[in-house]
């Protein structure tokens, strides 16, 4: 039988090892979630799939030179809003590129803090720089909100990471 000091010594090594995060037997656990279906207009959802209660849609959609560099030809030059969004909802979402058969051509992150703040009517626009911007039949939206993409996962944190992530942002060649 062990005598009752070590015990004590061992129970508390047990709990500063378990508190600490260096337990094997902490439970984390990583899962992405599944990319939204994207639209012109679509209801922004957190990583469980429920909707904030923001909508962000894309407002219109050119092909125009981009009046700093307009020697370097068209680009892809694209309104967007948020409804619903405020200073701390801040929404981040996927705008994507896309050719007649929805596969994506350039995409890039658009955020609702773009659009928000005093005397702003909540429309924003940004510039996408497509290879071929002959091919763009329309620009779309992901639903999926990306705010939270860079969290601690169990790999780089096994105390604080793991729970659900946003799908990885969409590039060019994916099917939307």
């Amino acid at each position: 039988m062990l005598p009752a000091r070590v015990l004590a010594a061992a129970t508390s090594l047990l709990v500063i090892l378990a508190l600490s995060g260096c337990s094997s037997l902490w439970p984390c656990t990583d899962t992405t979630a599944e990319r939204g279906e994207a639209g012109v207009r679509v209801q922004v959802v957190d990583t469980d799939g429920q909707r904030l209660g923001v909508t962000a849609q894309v407002v219109d959609w050119r092909l125009e030179p981009h009046p700093q560099v307009p020697a370097e030809g068209d680009r892809v030059h694209f309104r967007f809003r948020f409804d619903g969004a405020d200073e701390r909802s801040g929404p981040v979402v996927d705008a994507c590129a896309v050719d007649e058969e929805r596969m994506a051509l350039m995409c890039q992150a658009i955020h609702s803090s773009q659009v928000l703040g005093p005397g702003r009517d909540l429309t924003g626009d940004s510039w996408l720089d497509v290879e071929h911007p002959e091919h763009v039949a329309e620009v779309l939206l992901i639903p999926n909100d990306q705010s939270y993409a860079g969290g601690a996962t169990c790999e780089t944190d096994i105390k604080d990471g793991g729970g659900t992530h946003p799908p990885e942002s969409p590039g060019a060649g994916d099917q939307l």
